[in-house]
């Protein structure tokens, strides 16, 4: 009888992992082979095709090779990644991978339930709290405002409870209905249906709206009621009645903020409305009884709220009381888990610290704590730029925890640019020479210092970089002064900003950087012109700022953060910067689309015409599999075009539209040199660093820092007009060096043209570049908060009080 040994593949004992013909995403049928248990970094510049190999190829096919091992029917419970374009991989063991990703969009999720270290202090205080004499004991759920056990039965566990007035639904009385005294109601059709029906139930609506009878205007602001009557349109080419229900103003705002799933409309009904914490559970979202059990004197919403590392100083001599057993065990753990917290520099966070106000880097942070917590052997932990959000001096730490998931036995691969990470690895992958097409080749597997002979390389050249070169920097036209700044950690904070220069804001992470710059001084300064989707958040994150002086020298402030350029694939490239209206004219131009009377919209696959119908423009179709999990394919129709046939006839230069949307940056600029508005503006993406993109690149599929740059890219091609503040946060994020060079080059060319650069930065060649620089610290959280140093990047680089300071330094030569 055969064993059952004959039927398995020779094993690969070798000690590295195998890839033979990898064609993922732009990957020229890569061959390569890397080595378990050490540290890979995976290096080249933007869109070189790493992430692909080292996520779309070898963390997907670990996944998709351990699901296979799942039942079916499980399978249908776990979200799958795609199958990699991969010929062959030997020596691959299980993968965990580490992504950037920004906070979930709700407020109930923190650092506690993110590191589920919350699990732990409700157990704490269910097993091990004080009880009021007499009070039964409460399970854990009783501590969750997630749960009905727990959740404050007025305001439903959020802590927050809205309300609203005459005078926040009306802002302006003296306004008719028709003119839109009721602000708080929809606009478009639906506030014009809401405005017929008002008609049709007997009210006028052309008279003031202060001059309405009291109980008229109770009504139509506060009623529960909702009459249905017959509408007939005012409109002709409408002219069917139709059935119309009221709503009341009211019951319109609190029905969008608890069911609408879309946060725009959600943040426009909450300015119609009193927010304030709610009386009954004083902000805590809990109830009463949860809230009388303490430990070390603390109810829970008090632990929750303090730093983490007065955390672990409180429990420490709880875990070592051998006499309280329950509370020695539970304390042991947590003091475990989060002194790995405080030893990653995010000490200064609070358990209760909503998830979307952390950054990527904190993000990933706190899941790089919770694996080496997790004590697993032999996986490989694949990681996308953990420096990320970084200040220099908190790289050292994390080094420190890479290197201690391999010596639990793990292999550790990181996607990264910070070449102080990469020079720690023991191997390095560099893809390139360039990005995109021009990409997609391993140049070089091997130790660090062999890289120094790969001429192709443009990391090698970055991995001992020598002195920043120096410069001259520019002298301030004026300065906007901020007094008596409150926001986040920021306490009674003096600060002022230089104008007509390029500035820098530096500080460890947590410092309250973001908070100066993009909270602070872009309200105080009259904005922000969000460049992008209106953050939902931004209206209850105001600051309280005592004095402004200088704003008046300000023409416009335009923010440019790492929020998403759109929340649908539907959004893209050049939809984005405004680059396909400019293409779609000219296809609506070409003799075809003449002869057949197609106008710029029928090529567009967002609206009916030249759409494909059967997938709505989408592309591609889900697609129901009985015991196993659904999944997309191509449109059978349209084969993933987008588009009907009729359209594709239609071809400028033997190609159709969506083979345009198909080419990247680089190629589109060349490919569309005939239509001179398309081509500035894919001559200012790849610019900043973005040529690898493709046109067609879905929003929803860009990092944090490629949306920052697109919204650049989309300021710099508008017509100059001097005086403008630009603030942008962590600009350099996911990008190479080489390709901060470029970036660099972007903002100063900004600052030539009679505008204000300012920059909430870590990376050291940026600030090396400024004129003036403001650091703040000196730690994060509540150490932070104050601005510790401020002048010329020498004048910074030579202040003992900043930590930044021997970092930029080196840099300097100095």
């Amino acid at each position: 009888m055969k064993s059952f040994a004959s039927f398995r593949a020779p094993a690969d004992h070798d000690g590295f992992i195998h890839v033979r013909g990898a064609n993922e995403n732009n990957l020229d049928n890569v061959e390569v082979r890397i080595p378990r248990d050490a540290i890979v970094a995976f290096t080249g510049v933007s869109g070189s095709g790493k992430s692909s190999l080292a996520f779309g190829t070898i963390f997907a096919e670990s996944q998709r090779r351990f699901l296979e091992s799942v039942a079916p029917y499980a399978r249908r419970l776990i979200a799958q990644g795609h199958t990699p374009k991969v010929e062959f991989i030997s020596g691959l063991p299980p993968a965990v991978a580490l992504q950037q990703r920004r906070g979930a969009a709700s407020s109930r999720s923190t650092v506690g339930t993110l590191t589920t270290l919350s699990n732990s202090v409700r157990m704490l205080f269910s097993r091990a709290g004080t009880y009021p004499q007499g009070a039964p004991r409460l399970d854990s759920d009783a501590f969750s405002t997630n749960t009905a056990a727990g959740a404050c039965a007025q305001c439903h566990g959020a802590g927050t409870v809205h309300s609203v007035s005459e005078e926040s639904l009306v802002p302006d009385s003296s306004l008719s209905i028709r003119d839109g005294a009721i602000a708080a109601w929809p606009g478009a059709w639906q506030g014009k249906n809401l405005r017929d029906i008002t008609t049709h139930l007997g009210y006028d609506i052309d008279v003031p709206f202060q001059q309405l009878p009291a109980e008229t205007r109770k009504w139509l602001l506060f009623t529960e009621d909702q009459p249905v009557v017959e509408v007939t349109p005012e409109r002709d080419r409408v002219a069917k009645p139709y059935k119309g229900r009221f709503w009341s103003a009211e019951r319109y705002v609190r029905h969008t903020v608890a069911t609408s799933k879309s946060e725009n409309l959600r943040s426009k009904a909450l300015a119609f409305m009193h927010s304030q914490d709610c009386p009954a559970c004083s902000g805590t979202g809990l109830r009463p009884d949860a809230l009388q059990i303490t430990f070390d004197g603390l109810d829970i919403a008090a632990f929750n709220g303090k730093p983490l590392s007065s955390l672990a100083e409180l429990l420490r001599p709880f875990a070592a009381d051998a006499q309280a057993e329950v509370a020695s065990i539970i304390s042991a753990d947590l003091l475990g888990r989060i002194q790995v917290l405080v030893e990653l520099g995010l000490g200064y966070l609070s358990l209760d610290r909503a998830t979307p106000t952390l950054s990527p880097g904190e993000m990933q942070r706190l899941r790089i704590a919770t694996q080496l917590r997790a004590g697993l052997f032999g996986v490989i932990y694949v990681l996308d730029e953990p420096s990320a959000g970084l200040h220099p001096a908190d790289v050292q730490p994390l080094i420190e925890v890479l290197d201690a998931l391999k010596a639990e036995g793990n292999s550790v691969f990181v996607v990264e640019h910070n070449m102080d990470v990469v020079s720690r690895a023991q191997w390095i992958v560099d893809v390139g020479p360039g990005a995109g097409s021009n990409g997609g080749q391993v140049l070089y597997s091997g130790e660090v210092s062999g890289l120094s002979g790969i001429q192709e390389s443009v990391t090698r050249r970055f991995l001992d970089p020598g002195p920043a070169p120096r410069r001259e920097p520019r002298e301030a036209q004026g300065w906007v002064q901020l007094r008596g700044v409150n926001l986040h950690n920021l306490d009674d904070v003096d600060a002022a900003f230089p104008l007509g220069v390029f500035c820098s804001v530096t500080g460890v992470s947590g410092s309250g950087k973001s908070s100066l710059v993009c909270g602070a001084l872009a309200q105080a300064a009259g904005g922000p012109v969000l460049a992008g989707p209106e953050d939902p958040e931004a209206a209850a994150d105001r600051a309280v700022i005592a004095e402004v002086t200088g704003a008046d020298q300000l023409s416009r402030v335009v923010l440019m953060d790492q929020k998403p350029i759109g929340r649908t694939p539907r959004s893209n490239v050049a939809t984005y910067t405004g680059l396909f209206d400019a293409v779609r004219k000219a296809f609506s131009e070409l003799p075809l689309s003449r002869q057949r009377g197609y106008s710029a919209g029928r090529f567009s696959f967002n609206v009916a015409g030249g759409r494909c119908e059967n997938c709505q423009g989408e592309g591609s179709l889900e697609i129901e599999l009985l015991f196993l999990p659904g999944t997309y394919g191509p449109c059978p129709e349209c084969r993933g075009t987008r588009y009907n046939q009729q359209t594709l006839d239609v071809e400028y230069q033997g190609k159709n539209i969506a083979q345009i949307l198909e080419l990247d940056v680089s190629q589109a600029e060349e490919f569309l040199s005939g239509i001179p508005s398309a081509a500035r503006a894919l001559a200012t993406l790849r610019e900043v660093g973005l040529g690898y993109l493709q046109l067609g690149q879905p929003a929803t599929e860009m990092s944090g820092g490629e949306a920052q740059r697109i919204k650049l890219a989309t300021e710099l091609q508008r017509q100059r007009r001097g005086h403008t503040l630009y603030l942008l946060d962590e600009p350099t994020t996911g990008l190479h060096p080489a390709d901060v060079q470029l970036l660099v080059s972007q903002l100063q060319q900004l600052v030539d043209q009679d505008n204000t650069v300012i920059v909430v930065e870590h990376q050291m060649d940026v600030v090396a570049a400024s004129d003036w620089v403001i650091d703040l610290g000196p730690a994060g959280g509540d150490g932070g908060g104050r601005i510790v140093a401020g002048g010329t990047p020498r004048a910074v680089a030579q202040d003992k009080a900043s930590r930044t300071a021997q970092y930029l330094a080196r840099r300097l030569a100095l």
